[in-house]
């Protein structure tokens, strides 16, 4: 059954044209996301698209030992799958639900892809997200090679208190390990701190944010360009307040 652009969360679907719109509301379907649920399969072809409601995915590259490095991130502001946007049917990264995010909206990959091929606004606006995503993924890649652990902790922080309501996120340790590409141990050490200095608490299974401008302080330019790329290509994202 069809499901209502006009009640989504999702921002990308959000600012889709009335034409657009009712183009592709027909082949929407509202699904469960539930934590750890595959949205892209490495190497595979990509079955759907979702628009995420709420809650975190997690793109991630997989090495051939098996080590797990998250690339990016998205949540209510994008969608998976924009591999297909690049006359590509799959992606060498994989994605998954890494925080509960209630529900998206879901289209199949032919539906989709119909779609965009008819629109060119609606192509246009994903096309926009993309590049707004690679600036993200690229600052990911300079925090990793040019920050300390606690400023590339502070920036992932930041950014899962931008995708989720309220201050308290859902993470393990061993996530927050691949999200910053750093040893379990060495997160462990690196939220102590953080919360030494009233940052943050951290408890079994989650993080709350208590102190969002000193988390900003800790991140330093890491954070910043790829939220404010994403608020002048589509439309408001983050907490400005």
């Amino acid at each position: 059954m069809s499901q209502s652009i006009s009640s989504t969360a999702n921002v990308l679907l959000q600012m889709l044209s009335d034409d657009d719109r009712e183009l592709l509301q027909p082949h929407l379907t509202r699904v469960d996301m539930a934590v750890g649920k595959t949205l892209v399969d490495a190497d595979k072809p990509i079955e759907f698209i979702h628009f995420l409601e709420g809650g975190i995915g997690s793109i991630v590259s997989t090495s051939e030992e098996g080590v797990k490095t998250e690339i990016g991130i998205f949540g209510r502001e994008g969608a998976s799958g924009m591999s297909l946007l690049h006359s590509t049917d799959r992606s060498p990264y994989s994605a998954f639900m890494q925080v509960n995010g209630g529900t998206a909206l879901r289209v199949d990959m032919q539906a989709f892809c119909e779609v965009v091929e008819k629109s060119s606004t609606f192509r246009h606006l994903l096309l926009r997200y993309t590049e707004a995503l690679a600036i993200q993924v690229g600052q990911t890649v300079v925090a990793n090679a040019h920050h300390q652990m606690e400023s590339r902790l502070a920036r992932w922080l930041l950014m899962c208190h931008d995708r989720v309501d309220g201050d308290t996120i859902a993470l393990t340790h061993q996530f927050m390990a691949i999200m910053i590409g750093a040893q379990r141990t060495g997160v462990t050490v690196t939220l102590h701190i953080l919360e030494g200095v009233g940052m943050i608490r951290a408890t079994r299974g989650q993080v709350v944010i208590l102190n969002r401008e000193k988390l900003e302080e800790a991140a330093g330019d890491g954070y910043g360009k790829s939220e404010a790329e994403y608020r002048r290509l589509i439309g408001p994202f983050g907490r400005l307040d």
